[in-house]
């Protein structure tokens, strides 16, 4: 045995004993990744769009879904992938940041053309949209909505995202998902915290800013007024936190909750600022799930400023 037989012999013997002290096998990596003896993972050969989708919901219960808006609403499940960017919105700022990273497949949360359903008949003659598309097939850029699958996660993918974010891992209640249980602080110094740990500038809240939060109801994204006004009876929390609401339902309802002498505040978070940290731990799950390729979360930002 020469020395470079030498060599690779206490190579595998390295790592099987790395591997067998860690509780897997090199065999049982995922198709397509090989370990290094650094420690180090890579991937050995390029990912379709359509296996990445695949490798996602394999985690979901159900899935896949027979009535879903999570479909590709550009390129091909067919197509390489170079690279991935996960965000909320598919902006053409997106767009522009996805080309200048070689990345050609985006992760959007929400839609893409300005409708729940990505619809596009409407919108064919319209300068804005058109302009979007083109640029998509010029740069061959696959978007999937994941939407209904991140919030089918168990747990909840977007809730997780945003739980963590705040900070508040361990005081989520068990049975209640949405249920958050801090030690008490005024109101005034949550929104601060929420601020800080959420980069938000400016927010919208209702309540009495020396009002004592203990427990909090947290409802991302845009769960709708009845879903709001249905879960904030059941709870009946100090405060309620959601991402976005329709000012005639839910504002309205705390308002009357408020002048009935219910000790309750309402924070409004905004609907990109309440659910972007549901992409970063997408972008998460994929680093672990893909080691090696190029995976990287951009935040879309707020559309709207503040004067």
């Amino acid at each position: 045995m020469n020395s470079s037989d030498n060599h690779f012999t206490s190579r595998r013997n390295f790592v099987g004993v790395i591997t067998k002290s860690m509780g897997f096998s090199v065999l049982l990596a995922p198709s397509g990744i090989d370990l290094l003896s650094n420690g180090l993972w890579k991937v050995q050969r390029a990912f379709t769009v359509g296996e990445v989708i695949d490798l996602f919901l394999k985690e979901i219960p159900g899935a896949p879904f027979e009535k879903t808006v999570d479909t590709l609403k550009s390129g091909s499940k067919s197509q390489q992938v170079t690279g991935i960017v996960t965000t909320m919105f598919a902006t053409v700022e997106i767009i522009r940041k996805a080309i200048e990273r070689k990345a050609n497949f985006i992760i959007a949360h929400e839609p893409t053309f300005y409708n729940h359903q990505d619809e596009t008949s409407w919108l064919e003659k319209d300068e804005v949209y058109r302009y979007k598309a083109d640029l998509l097939q010029k740069h061959n850029i696959a978007v999937w909505r994941c939407h209904d699958y991140i919030h089918s996660h168990r747990p909840d993918g977007v809730r997780a995202g945003v739980v963590k974010a705040l900070g508040w891992e361990k005081y989520v209640d068990a049975d209640n998902p949405a249920l958050i249980t801090i030690p008490a602080i005024p109101l005034k110094d949550l929104i601060t915290h929420a601020k800080g740990r959420l980069g938000i500038s400016n927010l919208r809240y209702a309540g009495d800013l020396s009002l004592f939060c203990h427990r909090i109801l947290l409802m991302p994204g845009a769960s709708g007024g009845r879903s709001q006004i249905e879960a904030t009876g059941k709870v009946k929390p100090d405060l309620l936190m959601c991402g976005e609401l329709s000012e005639w339902e839910t504002a309205e309802y705390i308002r009357d909750a408020r002048l009935k002498s219910q000790k309750i505040a309402l924070v409004i978070l905004g609907h990109a600022a309440s659910e972007e940290p549901g992409l970063e731990w997408m972008a998460s799950w994929l680093k672990k799930a893909l080691p090696g390729m190029r995976i990287e979360h951009i935040a879309s930002q707020n559309p709207l400023s503040f004067i």
